[in-house]
């Protein structure tokens, strides 16, 4: 099972109709999962946290939209089994805490209606214990053992993501630090350069605009440390282009 990192959007991406194709055709391509493990921005907790283990309601974490924003449902069934495993993974090299009454966050779930409209593949959440890409990468490599199950590992975030630059019209103009900073990330991960990946705050050219912040930016660590074991894996990018002006769509598949 490929393992993959996606950009989420907001809420508003599922009244995107080229967005939310481009999701399902992607889901199309892949092996069906046996049941999926999202590791979202929106959900940053130490230690690492297990959530949506049962089917619980959707957190809808933002503010402001219009009601019909918070009536979407997305009533997957929980993952127990996965939990399990995810536990088994990681319990060696670090505490894994559970929080079963939390629900899909909007990272996981906006995603998922896109990719898996049905609701009928068990979902369960991962929290984001730390910033440093270099213990994130250890996570992944961790999880790697779950892809040979067939279970599907999301992180889901941005890749670019700085909300006092978002531009809502239709046109928006891509500032360049945002093609720079993409274009460089696009050929960190195509080589697989880890070290240049977990010093991108040093490396990645505009990276203080591109990520005020860095949650959105840190799951794709997860998704590849999942694969830095096996080389010989190719690394591709089912969803390019840019959304709200310098939010980059940029979506990275690991074998």
């Amino acid at each position: 099972m490929p393992s993959i990192f996606l950009a989420h959007g907001s809420p508003f991406l599922l009244d995107d109709d080229r967005w939310v194709g481009e999701l399902a055709k992607w889901a199309l391509a892949l092996p069906r999962p046996k049941a999926i493990l999202v590791i979202s921005a929106h959900w940053v907790v130490r230690p690492v946290t297990l959530g949506a283990t049962r089917t619980m309601p959707l957190v809808y974490d933002f503010y402001g939209f219009p009601r019909k924003y918070y009536a979407v449902t997305y009533p997957a069934p929980g993952a127990p089994a996965l939990a399990q495993r995810v536990r088994e993974c990681l319990s060696p090299s670090r505490p894994v805490a559970s929080d079963e009454s939390r629900g899909l966050d909007h990272g996981a779930y906006v995603p998922l209606v896109a990719m898996y409209p049905a609701a009928d593949v068990p979902v369960a959440q991962l929290s984001i214990p730390t910033m440093d890409p270099r213990e994130l990468l250890e996570v992944g490599r961790a999880l790697a053992p779950l892809r040979r199950e067939g279970y599907l590992l999301v992180g889901s975030g941005f890749l670019t993501h700085n909300l006092h630059v978002v531009d809502w019209a239709p046109e928006a103009k891509t500032p360049a630090w945002a093609r720079e900073f993409d274009d460089w990330i696009k050929d960190v991960l195509a080589r697989r350069d880890v070290e240049a990946f977990v010093r991108y705050r040093e490396r990645a050219p505009g990276v203080q605009t591109a990520l005020p912040t860095h949650e959105h930016f840190v799951p794709v660590a997860i998704s590849l440390g999942s694969s830095m074991d096996l080389p010989e894996e190719r690394t591709t990018f089912p969803i390019e282009g840019f959304a709200y002006g310098a939010f980059t769509k940029r979506s990275v598949q690991f074998g």
